[in-house]
């Protein structure tokens, strides 16, 4: 990525200041007084350091300027962890152990995200490899995949570096952590600490022998947090899912695990024509069940409709503080039954607002 020159990187911590101290609610002397000390640090340094506060609050704000989130309207409750004296990868892991603890919470998922030093000029500290934190594994075995063919091109890099799964279809991956552009190094994830829901569904027989399972929490891990022209490219973060990521994209896209076939045997569905709408009658049981079953183990997760209107409530709320809800449309509307939704009405700029996250280029590239 272009690293921004000391003028750039000034303008970009003015913004951030002067917004995120205004909603801490802080006098003009407080906010000039900072404003002084970070032109200094970058004058004598080409840097500046975040506060604790400001951390907490510019990854918060990262969550609500995120264009392609519907769940922005819990974005004051986001868990922040600042891991940013974590620089090795022993270190990394333990930590990042403790993240899918707390957020996991047994659960009754709690959105929290996790810091890591942020890039010095053109230097990463530490960076994560995987895409989620909690990932299943896909093998290519002739002309097919066993497990999650998005994962294909990562399993590899894994076993190129000594890692060798069960070859089954729910094969956690391990963590890959790498220190200063150094060689990676792997730690596999307690099972004590992932949580996976079982899914079945609670009126078609024969439907738990499908076999199909879901870890609990979404934790994204390869994504940038840029806060006011600092780039933290390791800060893992997560929410809790809304099932149709798991029903319509996980389990029924043609190019994930591409369970709808078997959904619409098990219902007696003519499959041979489309007009039956078969497709559409699977995808609506399907994510049914993974709704059932979560909600039967006690793990959160939300229905697109209810997701909708919590969207809507955060739409008011950024109104009424006269904040511009930017969004991307194509991902705000649901995959299932979009049109019932008041998102799929309505246009939204997608404007990046900063703060906010980023996707980078994987590592192995």
């Amino acid at each position: 990525m272009k690293q921004h020159t000391q003028q750039e990187l000034w303008e970009e911590a003015r913004v951030f200041i002067q917004q995120c101290y205004a909603e801490l609610g802080r006098t003009d002397i407080e906010i000039e007084a900072r404003l002084d000390d970070i032109k200094h640090d970058i004058q004598e340094t080409g840097t500046y350091v975040h506060t604790k506060t400001e951390l907490i609050h510019g990854a918060k704000m990262a969550w609500r300027n995120s264009n392609r989130c519907i769940g922005r309207l819990f974005w004051e409750n986001l868990h922040v962890i600042d891991a940013r004296h974590v620089d090795n990868a022993e270190e990394a892991k333990a930590t990042l152990f403790d993240h899918i603890e707390y957020a996991t919470n047994g659960g009754k998922i709690r959105t929290t995200i996790t810091v890591f030093p942020p890039r010095r000029h053109e230097h990463v500290p530490l960076q994560i490899w995987n895409h989620q934190l909690i990932r299943y594994a896909g093998y290519e075995a002739g002309n097919d995949i066993i497990g999650d063919p998005a994962s294909v091109e990562f399993t590899k890099q894994c076993e190129a570096y000594g890692w060798k799964g069960q070859g089954g279809p729910f094969d956690v991956l391990p963590l890959v952590l790498q220190e200063s552009g150094g060689a990676p190094q792997l730690f596999d994830i307690p099972s004590r600490l992932i949580l996976e829901v079982p899914i079945v569904h609670p009126e078609i027989r024969g439907f738990a022998e499908l076999g199909l399972k879901w870890y609990a929490v979404p934790m994204i891990s390869d994504m940038r947090l840029e806060i006011g022209g600092i780039d933290y490219p390791t800060a893992p973060f997560n929410g809790w899912y809304m099932g149709t990521e798991i029903g319509a994209r996980n389990f029924a896209d043609v190019n994930r695990y591409n369970v709808l076939p078997k959904v619409a045997e098990l219902m007696g569905l003519n499959t041979r024509s489309a007009r039956s709408l078969w497709q559409d009658r699977a995808l609506v049981e399907l994510n049914a069940a993974v709704l059932h079953s979560y909600h039967e183990a006690g793990v959160t997760i939300v229905d697109h409709h209810t997701a909708a209107k919590q969207f809507n409530s955060f739409e008011k709320i950024e109104a009424a503080n006269d904040r511009l809800v930017t969004g991307n449309w194509t991902w705000l509307i649901p995959p299932v039954s979009p049109a019932t939704t008041h998102m799929f009405h309505k246009p939204y700029a997608n404007k990046v607002v900063k703060p906010n996250y980023f996707y980078q280029d994987k590592p192995w590239e």
